[in-house]
């Protein structure tokens, strides 16, 4: 008889709802950071419901563009994501980033949870108090109602167009700086793409 070998219990995931800026660039920076397990782009913290990417760049229907990261928590805390969140994209812009302007660009924290609200407000009240900007953090922090899942093309957009324009001269200076500022954080794969 041969023994059916014990399945590895998976990790207990959380979740953490994200927008600072195009969810390009943060997609890109999250699925580097090791204790990710999936980042997916998609839309959060409007009124319409399924909004499509042109009806949110229209900046019409009061939702971000933003990622959703799945995450170990035994091996990235919910505080050390909102740090590096908050430390590579520009907090204290309002519905801007950059040369991207619109609401759909503002920084946020959508919360799936109580205790999240009080990190987030935490992680925020501390940076503000170590005055890494010259101005202050105007990040939204909100609960989550509802995700929208960005169309299929959205996905895994650096990595499938390294050489486009934007890829070049915005995302890739932004994973640059993550990669050297949290060279303890870097995972040696990317974070899959989670299946919808």
């Amino acid at each position: 008889m041969t023994a059916t070998p014990t399945p590895r219990p998976t990790a207990p995931t959380e979740q953490a709802t994200i927008g600072g800026g195009c969810f390009w660039c943060t997609e890109a920076v999250f699925s580097e950071v090791r204790g990710v397990r999936s980042v997916f782009p998609g839309y959060a913290g409007g009124a319409v419901p399924n909004p499509t990417y042109d009806q949110v760049c229209g900046g019409r229907t009061g939702h971000a563009e933003v990622v959703q990261v799945t995450f170990d928590p035994a091996e990235l805390s919910y505080r050390d994501l909102l740090t590096i969140f908050m430390t590579t994209h520009d907090p204290t812009t309002l519905n801007r980033q950059g040369n991207d302007s619109g609401p759909q660009y503002r920084s946020i924290i959508l919360v799936h949870s109580l205790e999240q609200r009080a990190t987030a407000d935490a992680v925020i009240r501390e940076l503000n108090g170590q005055k890494l900007w010259k101005h202050p953090i105007v990040t939204e922090v909100l609960p989550l109602a509802v995700f929208y899942p960005a169309e299929e093309y959205h996905q895994r957009y650096f990595e499938r167009n390294p050489y486009a324009g934007y890829c070049m001269m915005v995302i890739a200076p932004k994973v640059a700086k993550f990669r050297k500022h949290y060279t303890e954080r870097l995972r040696t794969t990317p974070a899959p793409v989670r299946a919808r």
